[in-house]
């Protein structure tokens, strides 16, 4: 099922690359969200998230996904907003890319977060899928700054931010397990966005459906046209 546009503007935007897909979750789409985090999203010695959600039995890793999805929908409001694009590849969602902010209007401040499942990471996905995100950040919304993290244990999130010209932003102490772990802070400007070059990732991409959204992320009107 997908929502009336009228009633819900976020159902009709759409991001595309010449390889993938983003898009506002429809009710399929978030039951194959559900499937894939039943599956597996890493290894169980191994916890990439601060909540650790997934140490838990697959169905209830399937329904954490779609409760975490409901909930972002009906708690959204312009000056504090959290947008959850499905990634799809070949018809087939592969994964979640987030977008957050609070007061982006005066901000012009956007943190991201995503995962993959399991049997679709090591294939350059993620880094293609955080493009696109970029993309919508500042061409779209015209953010100064994206913002994202990982611990220090995960050198694959890590090592995407760098090659999309991330720089440093220094370290946090969350907990993770019940023990203290590390994360690396890393940002990205609006200008270093514009002028960076990071070889395959650099996919051409579309956004469609973005003016009738703009209200809702606190916004009068497009920064840069989206190309």
């Amino acid at each position: 099922m997908v929502l009336p546009v009228e009633l819900w503007p976020l159902s009709g935007l759409v991001v595309r690359t010449p390889t993938l897909e983003l898009r506002a979750a429809r009710e399929a789409d978030l039951v194959a969200l559900a499937e894939l985090a039943a599956d597996g999203i890493h290894e169980p010695e191994f916890m990439p998230f601060s909540t650790p959600w997934t140490d838990t039995t697959p169905v209830e890793r399937a329904r954490s996904v779609l409760r975490w999805h409901w909930g972002r929908w009906s708690r959204w409001q312009p000056d504090d907003w959290a947008l959850d694009l499905v990634v799809i590849q070949d018809g087939v969602v592969v994964g979640t890319q987030g977008l957050e902010s609070k007061q982006f209007a005066v901000r012009r401040e956007v943190d991201t977060g995503s995962w993959l499942g399991l049997k679709y990471q090591g294939a350059g996905i993620g880094t293609r899928m955080r493009w696109a995100a970029l993309h919508l950040i500042f061409a779209g919304l015209g953010a100064e700054y994206a913002t994202s993290g990982a611990f220090v244990d995960n050198p694959a999130s890590l090592a995407v931010s760098r090659r999309l010209g991330y720089l440093d932003d220094g370290i946090e102490r969350w907990a993770r397990r019940g023990r203290a772990a590390e994360v690396h802070r890393v940002r990205l400007s609006r200008a270093a966005f514009a002028g960076s070059r990071a070889g395959g990732s650099r996919e051409a991409v579309t956004i469609h459906g973005l003016p009738a959204t703009l209200p809702w992320f606190g916004l009068a009107d497009v920064a840069d046209p989206p190309g």
